[in-house]
């Protein structure tokens, strides 16, 4: 692999050699056409030249030590058995110049970080940033979570994962999946079809999350079965919700009252997740007439509940996203 250098950022110029083991892995480390490599090039401004299982790094100090590390944890996630793309680069990058992970979960018996990471019928999720970890953390330890931030940062999608690895394993019995049907900024007017048919296009990305976690048959079969149930919130009123892992996703859209409403449906053996971000409110009145604020307001260390917070730097979604949130919420917004 040979490529005209890229600038090195300013500082001190630097050369380092990597070697890696399990040299049979190294195209998934180095992409199709080493555009993985090229990825990490542009973002960080250095040029790698690698042959056989050596790779050379050149480029200013900094850089080159924040490139080395990047690259030594791609290929310890590559031997894990994960994809390197570009969406895994950002996190990795991102997360190396975080606190480190070591020490932030600890496994039961030593100091040893523990693995965290959901399983589920199609694919094994691992968090790509230091928020995503302390949040699957806290949908194993806590029975009601908050998970505040904006779109992007994978607090519904994480949620809808663990769900479906409790129900596989039998820990619940119900997933119960709800939003409030709010419309976004726009009147939609009549829509044809029976409740299901009126509600499904509110409800669409938490389908959107089931089908990636569990096969379509599967999902089909357990909608119609009941062990999956999607429903509006309004559906919550009067019930209990007992042996199940329910969520409420864009839960800065009820009230007040509808929130007290679905925070009491929480039933024996039952674990909660609301989701939702602060800033985003699609009701009359913006962010103050949210229940999702309110609740945070009454409801931040009550004994139980945990809270996880996301910001832009956790959007792990296209990197244009994380920009186009921070143009919309930064300080000249």
């Amino acid at each position: 692999m040979s490529r005209k250098p890229v600038p090195a950022q300013s500082g001190e110029r630097s050369r380092v050699e990597v070697n890696f083991d399990k040299p049979q892995l190294l195209p998934q480390l180095f992409g199709e056409f080493d555009s993985n490599i090229l990825a990490l090039e542009e973002r960080l401004g250095v040029y790698i030249h690698a042959r056989g299982q050596r790779v050379q790094i050149e480029g200013s100090a900094e850089a080159v030590a924040h490139a080395r590390e990047v690259l030594q944890e791609l290929h310890a996630r590559v031997i894990r058995g994960e994809e390197v793309d570009t969406g895994l680069i950002d996190a990795v990058i991102a997360m190396s110049s975080e606190p480190t992970l070591t020490g932030i979960i600890k496994a039961d018996n030593g100091n040893a970080p523990a693995q965290i990471m959901i399983r589920t019928r199609k694919k094994t999720i691992v968090p790509r940033s230091v928020a995503q970890t302390q949040y699957m953390h806290a949908l194993v330890s806590h029975e009601m979570i908050f998970a505040l931030g904006p779109a992007g940062t994978g607090k519904t999608y994480l949620a809808v994962a663990q769900a479906v690895a409790q129900l596989i394993t039998g820990s619940v019995q119900r997933l119960i999946l709800s939003r409030p049907a709010v419309e976004a900024g726009e009147k939609l007017g009549f829509l044809p079809g029976d409740m299901k048919e009126k509600v499904d296009p509110y409800l669409r990305p938490i389908y959107d999350a089931l089908y990636d976690c569990l096969p379509a048959e599967q999902v089909e079969r357990r909608i119609a079965s009941g062990e999956i149930e999607i429903a509006p919130i309004a559906f919550m009123r009067g019930r209990t919700l007992a042996d199940a892992f329910v969520i409420l996703d864009e839960a800065q859209n009820t009230t007040p009252a509808q929130m007290k409403m679905f925070l009491t449906r929480f039933g024996q053996n039952s674990r909660m997740v609301i989701c939702g971000d602060p800033n985003q409110v699609d009701l009359p009145g913006g962010p103050p007439a949210s229940g999702l604020n309110d609740a945070t307001r009454r409801l931040e260390g009550v004994e139980g509940i945990a809270f996880s917070r996301f910001s832009t730097a956790d959007v792990v979604r296209h990197p244009i996203v994380g920009r186009i949130v921070e143009a919309y919420e930064g300080p000249n917004a």
